[in-house]
Parts: structure tokens; sequence; C-alpha cells
């Protein structure tokens, strides 16, 4: 029987973890906060001590996923500004002109 870790390196999309956690979804909530949904997951688990044996891991992981999902059937990706771009002042983000020197001079030739 693989384990918790096992298993989750197997998943790969949103839809996996909440398949794989019996968590029932709107296939329509999902293809538009796929993204946002896993990075509030992981956001949820950085913050939570993890259990020592693996039932009560396994319970934690679905509760946060859980609770990931349900933040995004009730609002947005705007509202819950889970990655920076959403978080920037008034939607504007400022890029300074020495980050774009320093990536023209790191970017791979084609």
């Amino acid at each position: 029987m693989a384990t918790l870790e096992q298993d989750l390196r197997e998943l790969e999309g949103a839809e996996d973890f909440l398949d794989y956690f019996a968590i029932r979804y709107d296939p329509h909530v999902v293809e538009v906060n796929r993204l946002h949904i896993l990075q509030r997951f992981h956001d949820y688990l950085a913050r939570i001590a993890l259990p020592p044996d693996e039932p009560g891991r396994r319970e934690v992981h679905r509760n946060a996923l859980c609770l990931a999902y349900q933040d995004f059937v009730s609002s947005d990706a705007r509202t819950e500004k889970v990655f920076k771009v959403f978080r920037s002042q008034a939607g504007i983000t400022y890029v300074s002109l020495d980050s774009l020197t320093q990536w023209k001079d790191n970017a791979p030739s084609i």
C-alpha cells in the first residue's frame, strides 16, 4: 500500500487531488481556479503542524484541500488574492528597468 506522500507525488492537477480525497466539486469552479485552489491548499498546509500518523495527515490534507476549494466556490481569484499579481495596489504592477536588464542579460539566446 502506497503512503500518502507517494500518492501525492503521482497527482497532477486540482481534479486529481479533489478526486483522491473524495471531495465533490463543480468542474467549472475548478476549471477557472485550479492553480489558485492548489496554491491555497499549499498555503494552508504550510501553516498546519502535520500529525505523525498517516490517517491524521490524510485528514489534515483533506480538510485543507476542502477549505481551499470552498474559498473559490464562494469567492473568486481577485477577491482571494492568492497570487502576488492580485495583491498589488489597484492591480498595477511596477517592473523596474533594472529587473528587465537583468532578465535580458540572463535570457537564453534563441
